[in-house]
């Protein structure tokens, strides 16, 4: 097909929540290189450490708190009448330890800051997403989602699984006006590695020797490995993919 794309047209607009973050920044540095105009949504810390480029729009905010998501679309609304994609990469984990060991304190921030977050974005987006007669929305799904290769990830795992079956429900719901799917990265060289872009906490204890042997790639993906596939799925080549996750993993399963 001549002049067929697989990527969003120039003036897509798009939110990247936690677009400050190690694939945040691929995907927001490669949206704005294509024209599309692009709002980040992260936390005030992670703007500090690594503020959007030129060209995007940026709106601090907590995507675990109710009232932050809220007001932040809030400030999109009045700069956009609607929104066409939402990427949301909000997520993290905390120092490894088993499951009988993590205190509910510690299971309640990784389970809202991973889950219940995706569940804030969602609700808070969908009225632009309606205002623009439609669109995609894409979340982070995780390898470990569905198969925890390392262990001491109980809770994020468990999230993860979570998001996953949050996707479905949304795109059961919200379809078919909008597209709800999700990438799901393995392993990725980024802050994520020692906590998340915009959190204090170190966490570094990955082998991530013993994770590349496990990979038929045989390395570490990078975050631009990321990009593609996300932008894949707001753009023109996906219009009949809703309610999936797609493993950006390296072959992990192979």
């Amino acid at each position: 097909m001549d002049g067929f794309t697989l990527l969003p047209p120039p003036g897509t607009r798009v939110a990247v929540v936690g677009g400050c973050g190690g694939i945040g920044r691929a995907v927001v540095a490669r949206a704005v290189e294509i024209g599309l105009r692009v709002v980040v949504l992260d936390l005030p810390r992670s703007m500090a450490l690594f503020p959007p480029p030129e060209g995007a729009l940026a709106v601090a905010c907590d995507a675990m708190d109710e009232a932050s998501m809220g007001a932040a679309f809030d400030t999109v609304a009045r700069e956009f009448d609607g929104l066409d994609a939402v990427i949301n990469l909000v997520g993290f984990t905390k120092e490894r330890m088993r499951l009988s060991d993590v205190p509910l304190a510690e299971w309640d921030e990784i389970t809202r800051g991973t889950l219940t977050s995706a569940f804030l974005v969602s609700r808070a987006a969908l009225p632009l997403l309606r205002a623009a007669g439609g669109g995609s929305m894409v979340h982070t799904a995780s390898t470990f989602g569905v198969a925890v290769s390392l262990p001491g990830y109980g809770p994020y795992a468990a999230s993860k699984a979570g998001v996953m079956n949050l996707v479905r429900a949304l795109a059961t719901e919200c379809g078919p006006e909008i597209r709800v799917n999700a990438v799901a990265p393995g392993l990725v060289q980024t802050a994520f590695l020692q906590g998340g872009t915009g959190r204090p906490e170190k966490n570094e204890r990955i082998d991530a020797d013993a994770v590349t042997r496990m990979l038929p790639m045989r390395r570490i993906a990078q975050p631009a490995d990321m990009v593609g596939t996300y932008l894949f799925l707001i753009g023109p080549g996906s219009v009949y993919i809703t309610s999936q996750t797609i493993h950006v993993n390296g072959g992990l399963w192979s």
